[in-house]
């Protein structure tokens, strides 16, 4: 069969040939795979950077580690897969899969669960978000982050607050339904006290960050406590491409209710995992279905997989590869 294949580490995908895999495991199903989405997970460990990847021996691999398509019996699947995705056939486990609903086109489908595990699970699982809170997205101007904020209108966000750099990504995310956006081209003063107002105004519940970096150390900052009581927030870290550290000061935690995590592999509980196949994906399909959540994704066919895996893929698109 056909397949985007990885030979060495830190290479590019290859249009190749590789063995079809054959049913071993009693949980396993074959899936004829019809999409696949690209993501930075995915390119992370294609490259051998992820911290997934740490232990695994070097040999040739099936690049993805999702994608969409056919059961032998028709039916129409999303599934999850360690065995790589980016192939014209993928066992996957019977446990992380994923019925589409028949109206759902599948590039949509491939594009939107890396999307909704990179913000669904943060907030309703890691910051336990509740109806009317305020959420503030920070870097919200990619893919992941216009999901997040169309979910969080979706879990009844009474206020949606997003940061980013793009300008006029930033504003078409108010036409996503965020309330308010805030550059992040401001100067840090600047930046610090329309945080401090927005908070004054209408205190902060969840932060869902993207990024990392200086952008957070500025947040923290603004939201930090006078010595009286305060406003318990949640901080909850999705990405980091702003960079990977931090200073904290211990002031911050000593005089503020703010109570750091991390939303990502590994992070999750086995709960969790599974409330994410059962309830959290098959819903926001539904809701794409319905036309109340929108993703756009720029498509590209399997043979085409080098020339586009270095790609600069237009800002709130996802890269998806047809087979």
């Amino acid at each position: 069969m056909k397949a985007a294949v990885v030979f060495e580490k830190g290479s590019i995908p290859q249009y190749a040939d590789f063995p079809e895999p054959e049913i071993i495991k009693e949980n396993e199903v074959l899936v004829s795979v019809k999409a696949a989405s690209i993501k930075n997970l995915d390119r992370a460990r294609a490259g051998g950077t992820h911290y997934s990847t740490d232990n695994e021996v070097q040999q040739p691999k099936i690049i993805g580690s999702d994608g969409v398509g056919y059961l032998d019996n028709g039916t129409k699947v999303y599934f999850f897969s360690k065995n790589g995705s980016v192939a014209e056939k993928v066992l996957a486990d019977r446990q992380l899969m994923v019925p589409i609903p028949e109206n759902l086109d599948f590039s949509v489908a491939a594009a939107l669960p890396n999307a909704v595990m990179g913000s669904a699970m943060g907030l309703q699982c890691k910051a336990g978000m509740q109806q009317g809170d305020t959420v503030l997205i920070n870097g919200a101007t990619g893919i992941t982050g216009r999901i997040a904020v169309q979910i969080a209108k979706l879990y009844g966000a009474g206020k949606v607050i997003v940061t980013g750099r793009n300008e006029t990504a930033l504003q078409s995310l108010l036409k996503l339904g965020a309330d308010e956006a805030i550059s992040l081209k401001l100067t840090d003063e600047n930046f610090k006290q329309k945080i401090k107002e927005i908070h004054g105004e209408t205190p902060v519940d969840v932060i869902l960050d993207y990024i990392w970096g200086h952008s957070v150390e500025m947040i923290l900052a603004a939201l930090k406590g006078d010595g009286t009581f305060s406003h318990k927030t949640k901080l909850v870290s999705v990405g980091g491409m702003s960079g990977d550290h931090i200073q904290l000061s211990s002031q911050i935690l000593r005089g503020t209710d703010i109570h750091i995590s991390g939303s990502g592999l590994g992070s999750w509980t086995k709960e969790e995992s599974k409330l994410l196949f059962s309830e959290i994906i098959p819903g926001m399909f539904q809701a794409a279905a319905e036309g109340k959540i929108k993703i756009e994704t720029e498509d590209v066919d399997l043979e085409y997989i080098e020339s586009v895996w270095n790609k600069e893929i237009e800002n709130g698109k996802r890269l998806v590869i047809r087979i």
